[in-house]
């Protein structure tokens, strides 16, 4: 017989059961969406998530559905805007329709409907669509406004009843607001009517500029006291967005009628305006925010100065009141001794600071000027020494009204000076401080530079004041550690060079005494130098004012460029010395490429003649043979000497016109090889470059320069077979530079022997050939793109264990 439980126990079977279907199925539906995801993003397979424990059989689960607040705001946005444009177009359009009683009862009913409508809705939580209302309510308070003067005063003024309109309406805008205070746009819509009032009013009085400014300034004040003491964001944002507009345009007026007064009765309305601004500015920043007052003490600050300082300078030309600004703009940092809330403080010094900046930049085109002037003598270099230092600037600089330019960079080299020493406990240093000294010492040389021009000094006085100021920025430099000031007074001391250089170019004495000056100053002060970036900077200094030396010489003694090539190589060949002398890695390194570099300035010197070319090309090998004699130099200095050997050779041959280099060459190359296999011997590690890399570069290049112009077969054959012989040999000894040297030699010559026949061939070709088959060939390379690399890569490692 079959047993049946109790339907108590059958129960519980059936809960048990339906349990475990429900955990096997919660796993299976984890695993589907499992597979899905790796489906669908391939990424490593993560482990199988474990499925939590089965919990009891629920029912289904609900959740409320979130309310759709941006589709309702965007109904009720779209509701209001259809509901405006159809109330301005009732009143444009379909006013004449109507008589006088029924328009006024329609707009009056309409605008008081939508005025009471948002109380009840309100009332009933729906704030969204009051708010919707409302400002349909202010939209028909406009046309109100707009009706009323066509109907009821249409001989009034526009604009005085613009005037009064907008102030009637903010105020009755803002009376709505405090009334249903829930509401978010009646205040800020009160404060944006707020400030057309005065702006119609000054309009209608046919008002002037400072009219204009004085309107503004107080909308500026009004909107400032509803910025702090408004209620809610809303209406303090508005506020302050207003606050800054209409006070920064009262402010440009009155800057601008200020800037252009003749005299000073002209600037007393406007620095008044500018005061006033300053007020309001300080005012509002008095009890704001850090950011807004930071930006309160900078508009205070500024309009501080532009308008005492206006009114100070209005009878004196604009170049000298450029530094009563300067002076005013420094007058701010009283601020520092008076009880002021800091962020405030911190403004005020910052407008300090931009009219000191601003007074720098107007002056310096000046110090420019004085720096690149000299240029203009690179054109007529010798020419004679000037009468006095203005004309050897060569640029059409008005002199006489840059008259203040030195007293107002030397006036904002005190204040950095002052700063630096007596740097105020209120403000955090953070580097300003060393900032401050740098840029004492550099608005300090360019005013004595700019001095030297405004007081047109003879032209001895002016190279030699300015090698005296070379000299001092340099003591400067090599006083201090590697900090802002020491790179100031490098800058300077490079600036200055470059200039003074230029400048002696216009007499022979003066570029004498400008070079070895500059030498000798470079020179004791890379000596004296405890920082080794600065000691390579001036010594690499020093080594390029030498260069200009042997020029000159060459130039007095009426030789050309390539006579004094090898004059110029007397500097390199002391660089060799030095770089065997000096200790310091970090300093001897550019001290010889500073060399290297004057040696390329005597090869492009000496360019133009072939034999001196030559002589130079082996002088330059010399030097570098000299320098591969130093361990740590041979494998950067042996290969450019090797070079410029063999160079030297070939310059030599095709100068002297020797149509059969092989009888030279060959003599050499039999000593070079003997050479290089000794060298073998003694060193195994050698590289056949060095070894063998100069003998064969010497014979084989001028052979086969010789028979690219050869018309006959033989020296061609010759050429090949035994670049063939020496490409086979450097195959089978596994060297370098016979394998490199004979295969290219062996592959130019024999393109050399092709080219007639290849040229033939493309000639008989279609024009459509040339194209299929440079296609069928990138094909087949793609094709077999991975193999090609494979060899390729074994290729390369098959060259590079090669000597």
């Amino acid at each position: 017989m079959r047993h049946v439980p109790p339907p108590a126990e059958e129960l519980a079977l059936l809960d048990q059961e339906l349990t475990r279907l429900d955990a096997r199925r919660l796993q299976l539906l984890n695993r589907r969406a499992w597979l899905l995801s790796v489906l669908r993003a391939p990424v490593a397979p993560q482990p199988f998530p474990v499925p939590a424990a089965p919990r009891p059989f629920q029912g289904p689960v609900t959740r409320p559905s979130a309310p759709a607040h941006g589709t309702q705001n965007v109904l009720l946005v779209l509701g209001g805007l259809l509901l405006t444009v159809a109330a301005i177009a009732f009143t444009l359009f379909s006013w004449g329709e109507m008589g006088i009683a029924g328009r006024s009862a329609v707009l009056a009913a309409v605008t008081a409907g939508a005025l009471v409508a948002p109380a009840p809705l309100l009332n009933r939580s729906l704030p969204s669509t009051a708010e919707a209302v409302a400002v349909l309510a202010l939209v028909l308070t406009v046309l109100d406004a707009i009706a009323l003067h066509a109907v009821a005063a249409p001989d009034a003024d526009g604009l005085v009843f613009s005037a009064v309109a907008s102030a009637v309406l903010a105020a009755v805008w803002t009376l709505y607001g405090l009334l249903l205070g829930r509401l978010r746009t009646p205040l800020p819509a009160a404060v944006v009517a707020g400030q057309l009032p005065l702006l119609f009013t000054a309009w209608a009085a046919d008002a002037s500029a400072t009219g204009f400014g004085w309107a503004l300034l107080v909308t500026a004040a009004a909107d400032v006291a509803v910025a702090l003491w408004g209620r809610g964001l809303g209406v303090r944002v508005t506020a302050c967005v207003g606050a800054l507009l209409t006070l920064l345009i009262s402010l440009a007026l009155a800057l601008g009628l200020s800037v252009s007064a003749d005299g000073v009765p002209g600037a007393v309305g406007p620095g008044a305006l500018l005061l006033a601004g300053a007020a309001v500015a300080l005012s509002g920043a008095w009890r704001a925010p850090k950011g807004f007052a930071v930006l309160g003490g900078v508009v205070a600050g500024l309009s501080g100065v532009a308008a005492v300082g206006g009114a100070a300078s209005a009878a004196l030309p604009w170049h000298w009141r450029v530094l009563v600004y300067l002076l005013c703009g420094a007058a701010l940092s009283v601020v520092l001794r008076l009880r002021v809330p800091r962020p405030v403080m911190w403004g005020v010094l910052a407008a300090s600071a931009s009219v000191t900046a601003a007074s720098v930049l107007w002056a310096a085109p000046l110090v420019a000027a004085v720096l690149l002037g000299p240029v203009s003598l690179t054109g007529e270099v010798w020419a004679g020494a000037p009468d006095g230092f203005r004309a050897a600037l060569g640029y059409a600089v008005p002199w006489p009204e840059s008259a203040s330019s030195p007293v107002v960079l030397a006036v904002a080299a005190g204040l950095s000076g002052v700063l630096h020493v007596r740097w105020p406990r209120a403000l955090p240093e953070k580097g300003w401080r060393v900032a401050a000294a740098a840029g004492a010492a550099v608005l300090g040389w360019g005013a004595l530079l700019v001095l030297l021009a405004v007081a047109d000094v003879p032209y001895a006085v002016a190279v030699g004041v300015e090698l005296l100021l070379v000299g001092a920025v340099l003591a400067l430099a090599v006083r201090r550690a590697a900090g802002a000031v020491a790179m100031a007074c490098l800058a300077c001391a490079m600036a200055g060079a470059v200039s003074v250089g230029l400048l002696g170019l216009a007499a022979e004495p003066a570029t004498y005494a400008v070079s070895a000056v500059l030498v000798v100053l470079f020179a004791a002060s890379a000596e004296r130098s405890a920082v080794p970036a600065v000691r390579s900077v001036l010594s690499c200094a020093s080594v390029l004012c030498a260069v200009a030396l042997p020029c000159a010489a060459g130039a007095s003694l009426g030789w050309s460029a390539p006579h004094t090539a090898p004059l110029v190589l007397a500097v390199p060949a002391v660089t060799v010395l030095l770089g065997a002398r000096l200790r310091v890695p970090v300093v001897a390194v550019p001290v010889e490429l500073t060399g290297a570099f004057a040696a390329v300035v005597a090869v492009c010197l000496a360019v133009t003649d072939a034999p001196f070319l030559a002589l130079v090309l082996g002088l330059c090998g010399v030097l570098a043979a000299a320098t591969a004699l130093r361990p740590e130099r041979r494998r950067v200095a042996g290969y450019p000497a090797a070079g410029l050997f063999v160079a030297a050779a070939w310059v030599r041959l095709a100068a002297s016109g020797v149509a059969d280099p092989e009888a030279y060459t060959l003599p050499v190359s039999l000593a070079a090889f003997a050479v290089g296999y000794l060298r073998r011997r003694r060193d195994p590690a050698a590289s056949s470059w060095v070894a063998y890399g100069p003998a064969l570069s010497v014979t084989m290049v001028p052979s086969l320069v010789a028979a690219w112009g050869d018309p006959h077969w033989l020296r061609p054959l010759l050429l090949g077979i035994a670049a063939l012989v020496v490409t086979l040999v450097g195959s089978r000894l596994r060297l370098r530079a016979p394998l490199v040297l004979g295969g290219s030699v062996l592959a130019l010559d024999g393109l050399h022997e092709l080219a007639p026949h290849v040229v033939q061939v493309f000639d008989a070709l279609p024009r459509w050939a040339p194209p299929a088959l440079a296609g069928l060939l990138l094909l087949a390379v793609g094709a077999t793109y991975e193999q090609r690399l494979r060899d390729a890569r074994r290729v390369r490692e098959s060259f590079g264990r090669m000597r």
